[in-house]
């Protein structure tokens, strides 16, 4: 078995500008909050971004690990213009899922292949899936016990 490495680094590339938009987006929602629990939640965007910043970093620096160039790029932005925080957290749910779906690709070629892609590729499935559990928690009603996305 061998790491197809042009198809690991157009992944890794898409992982890359993704969590740049996250970076954005996250920066962006932290401004335009307002209300009784401001502090605490853009608090939490803010510490949303900084970890998005972090992992297209780790995914850049795989990119140049495997060879390739990191793109200039990045993901898809939406302006819904809405900016009630029930609005932000299933967008941000939204984002968060396109994510991860790019993460179980890069999974599905590093199996068997590389170690390394691998284990990251479960590791970072692993962190936004828990993050998505977060969101997801945020969005219920309190007493909910079922899942947001569920209703």
């Amino acid at each position: 078995m061998s790491l197809d490495k042009s198809k690991a680094i157009e992944l890794l590339n898409k992982i890359m500008e993704l969590e740049l938009a996250g970076v954005v987006r996250y920066s962006h929602y932290s401004l335009m909050v307002y209300g009784y629990n401001r502090l605490p939640i853009i608090g939490w965007l803010s510490q949303q971004a900084d970890e998005g910043l972090l992992h297209a970093r780790k995914a850049g620096e795989l990119i140049t690990h495997f060879g390739g160039h990191p793109s200039l790029g990045i993901g898809p932005l939406l302006e819904s213009h809405k900016h009630d925080i029930g609005d932000i957290l299933r967008e941000s749910l939204a984002h968060e899922q396109l994510a991860t779906s790019v993460y179980y690709e890069l999974l599905a070629v590093a199996e068997g292949n590389s170690i390394l892609l691998e284990e990251y590729a479960r590791d970072m499935i692993s962190e936004e899936e828990l993050h998505a559990g977060e969101v997801d928690k945020m969005l219920r009603k309190p007493g909910d016990i079922g899942t947001f996305a569920a209703q």
